[in-house]
């Protein structure tokens, strides 16, 4: 096991009724003025942008509203939102809504105190001061309720980039289950996919002797593949959400991660993906993930193997355990097929005739160096033999 710090300092209020709690919390934490950030109509069809905002009205604390948040979210609204935020003087950032609405959340309270581009803090350049953030969760996907990521699609260049840093971890998230019954089978099965992809990411690991979180790991997986089905089944089965979507927290918190290696070539081949075509993130992963793991099978197949074991329940080919391990693969791509999830670039809607543009983007564009890095080191040649075993 490798060195590590790990910080979680991130107050999580979870539970039936518990987005009434907002404007409380934003007061715990200090905010004065508060941009409510969210997506589409939902939010408000549903009533939850009114509960949130009486929950602010009952601690006298302001709010601006700034909805439109899109999947994939774009960097045209992050500007937008920091302008705003420096016109009307906001000291914290409310998201309501998944991931996409907290990622740009992130993105604007990193770009508020910052005299450059936000997009500096996506291309490499460190986030040294911030807004603070709080969100009420609707979606169990991304994890960026837990976590300091938060990943933009810039409109010049269609570029999908992430940025990582404890000092955007949001000060209190807000999990109420209840939030996630109403969301389409599709959206829900993206979600669980994106939770499975975090935790395949860390499991993807070159750091030796690292049995405590591989065992967390496998136990996260193990919970989401039973609990899936039956939300699959039955959207109103609050128990079955809530093991979700503290798992999905769970997953990209990063206690999972610590002390290890870990890949995210998936996730970097993905984006190019869901960047290009605008598909669904867990969609999109759905169809690279057993790609990926299929061409990088050799690099460790004993990693593999013990996964197919531990999680899907192949039995161990002592002879040649690379058997066992493909074998774990395709129990992986079966059972994302069975949620409903695309297995290849014709139902993600992707084109054979783009994998040049995708390989080019993936490696080279926004100054990468004609490679990622990860678990394997993939050169341009290996990108684009991977998306063509998406076909």
């Amino acid at each position: 096991m490798d060195n590590f710090i790990f910080t979680s300092p991130t107050y999580f209020v979870f539970g039936k009724d518990t987005e009434n709690k907002a404007g409380e919390m934003v007061k715990k934490f200090g905010g004065t003025k508060v941009l409510i950030h969210y997506g589409g109509g939902s939010a408000v069809k549903s009533g939850l942008i009114d509960r949130v905002k009486a929950s602010l009205d009952k601690e006298n604390i302001p709010y601006i509203l700034l909805g439109g948040v899109q999947p994939n979210p774009r960097s045209g609204l992050v500007y937008e939102g920091i302008e705003l935020c420096r016109k009307e003087n906001i000291d914290f950032i409310l998201a309501v809504g998944g991931g996409s609405a907290i990622d740009s959340s992130k993105a604007i309270a990193g770009g508020v105190l910052y005299d450059g581009d936000f997009w500096d803090h996506h291309s490499g350049k460190s986030v040294e001061k911030a807004l603070p953030v709080g969100t009420v969760l609707t979606i169990a996907a991304a994890g960026s309720e837990g976590s300091g990521n938060t990943v933009i699609t810039h409109e010049n260049g269609m570029f999908k980039r992430g940025c990582r840093t404890d000092i955007l971890r949001p000060k209190f998230s807000i999990l109420n289950p209840e939030l996630t019954c109403t969301l389409p089978p599709f959206q829900t099965a993206c979600g669980i996919t994106d939770i499975m992809a975090h935790l395949y990411e860390r499991y993807l690991t070159n750091t030796k002797d690292v049995e405590v979180t591989d065992r967390l790991i496998e136990g996260l997986l193990l919970s989401v593949i039973n609990e899936a089905p039956k939300v699959m089944k039955n959207p109103q089965d609050y128990n079955a959400r809530a093991n979700i979507m503290w798992a999905g927290t769970l997953a990209h918190n990063n206690v999972c991660g610590v002390g290890r290696t870990q890949d995210w070539t998936g996730h970097s081949i993905e984006h190019e993906l869901s960047g290009l075509y605008d598909c669904a993130h867990g969609a999109g992963l759905a169809v690279t993930m057993p790609a990926l793991f299929s061409y990088v099978l050799g690099h460790d197949v004993a990693r593999f193997a013990q996964i197919a074991v531990r999680v899907w329940g192949c039995q161990m080919d002592f002879a040649n355990p690379e058997i066992t391990a493909r074998k774990g693969i395709e129990a992986l791509r079966q059972f994302l097929i069975s949620i409903g999830m695309p297995k290849n670039f014709e139902e993600l809607g992707a084109k054979e005739e783009d994998i040049p543009y995708l390989v080019d983007a993936l490696c080279c564009g926004n100054g990468r160096p004609g490679y990622i890095e990860g678990f394997v080191k993939l050169d341009k040649n290996d990108c684009e033999k991977i998306y063509k075993l998406m076909v």
